[in-house]
Formats: C-alpha cells, structure tokens, sequence
C-alpha cells in the first residue's frame, strides 16, 4: 500500500508539472515512459545526469565522450557488456565546446572544437590538449562541429554570427576543410560557404556525398523559411543570407535590384530537401544495412531539436528520411516521437550514434540523457 501511495504522489506530482509548465522536467525513467518509437523498436535510458547533452563519440574502447556545450565539458562513459558503469567530466571549463571526433589514423586522439579553437587530446595518457586550429570565437551561432571524411580531411562547420546579416568574418556561415600534413594538420581551407547553421553533417557510405542539416533564418512567420538538408559539394554556394530553401529570393533582407535572378543555379545551389520551418535540425546518420530491416538501408535518421520561434511548436522528434539507393528522397516517417506531449517540452533530441545490429543513440540536451533505440 505504501508503495502504491508513493507512486500516486509521483504521477500527481508530474502533472502538477505538466498544468504549470511548457517545458518540464521529468526523472529519466519518467520520460522514457512517454516516447514512442517506431514498429518494431524500443527505447530505453542509456545514460542520465548529463545536463547539456550534445555530441557523441565513441573510442576504440566502446567508452562514449561527450560534449556538454552550456556547461564547459567534456564527460566519458565507461562502458562494460553494453552498459554504463562510470562517468566522469575528463575537460572542464572549456569555451562552449561541441565537435568530437576521434582520428582513425590514430584511434586514441581525440579532436574537439570549441567556440575558437580545435584541439587535440592524447586519450588514456598524462598528455594534455594541443591546439591545432584557431576559429572565429563568439556569435549568435557558437557551436563547431568536426567530422573526418572519406577524402581524409577534416571538416568544421561554422556557423553565421547572426540570423541574418552580411558577414563582417568571412570564417563564418561555412565549412572548412583541413588537409593533413606531417606533423598534423594544415590551415583552414573554405569547403562551401552560404551556410547559416549547418550544425551537423555526415557522409553516405554508398556514394561518399556530403549530407548536413540547415536551420533557416527567423523572423519570417511560423512557415517560411524551411529548414533544410543538403547535399554538401565542395565550392558549393547555399545561398543565405539572400536566398533559402529552393532557391528563393529573401526579399524581406535583399531589397538590392538585380539584371538576374540572385537565386539562380549554377551560381546558387537550392535546398535538397525541405523541413517544415523551425523543426531546428541537427544530428543525422545513415542507417548501415548490418543488422536493420531492409526497408531501412541507405535511409537517414534526423533529429529535430524542436522550436522555440513558432506559434504553434513543432519538431522535438527523430524522423527517418527515406531514400532509395542513389539517394532520391521519397518522403519522411516518424522514427521516435514523444518529446513533445501535450504541449509540454519533456526533451530535445540532439546527436546521433546509429550503429549496426539496429541500434542507435540518442542525446537530449534538455533533459540530459542519452536514449538507446535498439531492435526488438
């Protein structure tokens, strides 16, 4: 009886939270309790107590790392036979870092970015952080993201200073590329530039393109402008401030005259797929054929991180982006729900580690935990 007494307090408690909040805050288990993932999947709390949850990385161990922007950190996870047995903060007190990265040429470096810089980090050794970069510090757009591709560069994406503006820095609203060279790496190199806040970017593992995500700009009602993701090519143009989504001139900013269309192709590349606006994209990852259902190879997962702009609140999912082999896009599903309920903010979905065997893991940098997504 006490029990169930202890438990009815709990559930009116949480209610109670619900009636007076948009945005709450929930046990682990309490929120896991209200997601919902897709036929033949559940989901379940690989880690809490990780406030500000963003990146992923996994070393040659199977520990994860993982960045905590808001508060300076960078925290590990020890796992053991899958699940997790320790966590600590390895960096503290670090300027808004994001980007993790583990260099495959040398499986026990560890690449992260912060706000103005990248560094480097011996893992498992009394060495410290070297610096190999410097990066534009600061603005409305803080987050550096790293990723090594195909090609063996590394690649950081930098995001505009603003919402909508011309750019006084030209480090910003780009990626950059950085070529390796004997005792490193060398300076930045422009990748593609007319990028507001592609915060996160992967590579398919069938044709080795590009993929990121786009948030478009405010201040344009709740519809317009989409948010984006697009196909990355190297000196490619993706339009802002001027344009958006398929090649749409941006009146509201540009009130230049133009002889031509300044939203035109080849000078201007249009938007691969369109987002509803506001859904806040980030993490993305291609689903491997190991171990999922066939109807989900050369897929895409996507998170969207959820509004914050809009009358009527939208994203706070995962949503699956289905393509066929040659990456033509055929429509969106809903992959994990539930992070929004009732118009109360539970959750918001960050970074994704997709995996073979039909597993992938989730960050939430609102709640602090990461979901593991596992076939049944």
């Amino acid at each position: 009886m006490i029990v169930i007494a202890v438990l009815a307090i709990l559930l009116i408690g949480w209610q109670l939270w619900f009636d007076q909040s948009d945005v709450v805050s929930l046990p682990a288990e309490g929120i896991v309790n209200f997601l919902k993932v897709t036929e033949g999947f559940e989901i379940s709390v690989f880690a809490k107590d990780l406030p500000g949850a963003r990146v992923m990385a996994r070393d040659p161990f199977g520990n994860f790392w993982v960045s905590r922007t808001k508060d300076g950190i960078i925290s590990t996870l020890e796992i053991q036979n899958g699940k997790v047995v320790r966590q600590g903060d390895v960096l503290k007190d670090l300027n808004k870092p994001h980007g993790l990265a583990f260099d495959y040429k040398f499986p026990f470096s560890l690449l992260y970015a912060e706000s103005d810089k990248i560094s480097r980090l011996p893992t498992y050794s009394d060495g410290g952080p070297e610096k190999i970069a410097d990066l534009p510090d600061g603005g409305r757009h803080f987050t550096r993201t790293l990723g090594f591709g195909p090609d063996d560069r590394l690649y950081v994406s930098i995001g505009s200073s603003c919402d909508v503006c011309v750019e006084e820095n030209n480090q910003h609203a780009k990626i950059f590329t950085l070529d390796r060279v004997e005792r490193g790496f060398g300076p930045l190199k422009e990748f593609a530039r007319g990028l507001r806040n592609t915060v996160f970017f992967t590579w398919s593992y069938v044709d080795g393109r590009m993929w990121g995500t786009e948030m478009g700009r405010d201040g344009l009602g709740d519809e317009l402008p989409p948010d984006e993701i697009n196909i990355l090519k190297e000196g490619g143009n993706y339009a802002w401030p001027n344009c958006y989504g398929k090649n749409i001139h941006d009146t509201n900013f540009d009130k230049n005259t133009y002889f031509r269309n300044p939203c035109m192709e080849p000078f201007e590349t249009p938007s691969y797929i369109d987002i509803p606006a506001h859904s806040a994209p980030l993490g993305l990852a291609f689903i491997p054929e190991e171990g999922w259902p066939e109807e989900y190879w050369y897929d895409l997962l996507v998170v969207y991180h959820g509004s914050w702009n809009r009358s009527e609140p939208t994203g706070y999912k995962v949503v699956r982006a289905k393509l066929d082999a040659k990456g033509k896009f055929t429509g969106f599903e809903d992959f994990v729900t539930g992070f929004l309920t009732d118009g109360k903010v539970l959750g918001r979905p960050v970074d994704l580690l997709v995996q073979p065997g039909g597993t992938v893991y989730i960050s939430d940098d609102h709640a602090g935990i990461i979901y593991k997504v596992n076939r049944k």
